[in-house]
């Protein structure tokens, strides 16, 4: 697709610019951190992981689509079905493959070395759905290539879900408040704002479900699903415990290096 970096980018821009402006009139919360000091090394991630990506798959995911749809390898590819149908089957299947690669991050103690970099940010906003370490993306990047072979997707899938998939990471940790007569129906559908943040709870109970990035109905089928934080909404204490200072969350340097360093000890109240 001749335009799809460009689609891309476009759309990662006008959703980011969207929702940071939507932040800054009608914020949730307030950060506990001056922003510039997250959004410098939220950003560098995201420069980082950008990198990455170039590096493992040059071409972007599409040619291993193009590789798959040429060897006729892939569910999609033997199964004869409309072209839409298989677009939509993707979209859908891919989300369940980042649902269940995000619950492995939390569960396998390596891996969760990596992705506690994203938990450590102790507030959540927009900038916070671009916060993951170069090294899970670029493990992200191989299940997802791994994904698309095997399944055969379509091309025009990948364009569809690597879209929604950033739209909805920058959505869903937006610092914003939905009103409840739109907020109940839509996390019937998609992750909200208010379901996610309950991912972001200090309580691990509460961290250890609502894995969900896009469909909500992931987390209802695999009972990983927290509908209320203990606390409440209000009294929801976001980030992680072992990184509750700015010396241990914020700073280049400090969260490029955080999978490596040894987990400090909680400092009791």
């Amino acid at each position: 697709m001749q335009n799809e970096v460009w689609l891309r980018m476009g759309s990662f821009i006008l959703v980011l610019a969207l929702m940071m402006i939507w932040e800054a009139m009608l914020p949730n919360r307030t950060s506990p951190v001056a922003s510039r000091k997250r959004w410098l090394s939220n950003f560098f991630l995201v420069f980082c992981g950008a990198l990455v990506g170039r590096l493992i798959v040059p071409a972007g995911l599409a040619v291993v689509a193009i590789l798959a749809d040429k060897h006729q390898f892939g569910l999609l590819n033997v199964v004869a079905m409309p072209a839409w149908l298989a677009i939509a089957l993707a979209v859908v299947a891919l989300d369940c493959l980042i649902y269940w690669q995000h619950r492995v991050f939390h569960r396998v103690p390596i891996l969760w070395r990596l992705h506690r970099v994203h938990h450590a940010d102790p507030h959540l906003d927009a900038s916070t759905g671009l916060r993951f370490h170069p090294i899970e993306i670029g493990l992200s990047i191989v299940v997802k290539a791994v994904g698309i072979y095997l399944l055969g997707v379509p091309i025009e899938a990948i364009l569809i879900f690597e879209i929604t998939l950033n739209a909805s990471a920058i959505f869903n940790h937006s610092n914003i408040k939905l009103p409840n007569w739109l907020e109940k129906p839509l996390r019937k559908i998609i992750v909200t704002q208010a379901m996610h943040r309950i991912h972001h709870s200090q309580v691990v109970k509460e961290t250890d479900s609502n894995f969900g990035f896009c469909l909500s109905v992931w987390d209802r089928v695999f009972a990983s699903y927290t509908h209320r934080a203990k606390e409440g909404d209000d009294g929801l204490v976001l980030g992680l415990k072992e990184y509750n200072t700015e010396n241990r969350n914020t700073g280049i340097g400090t969260v490029l290096l955080m999978p490596f360093r040894k987990t400090p000890k909680v400092k009791e109240p």
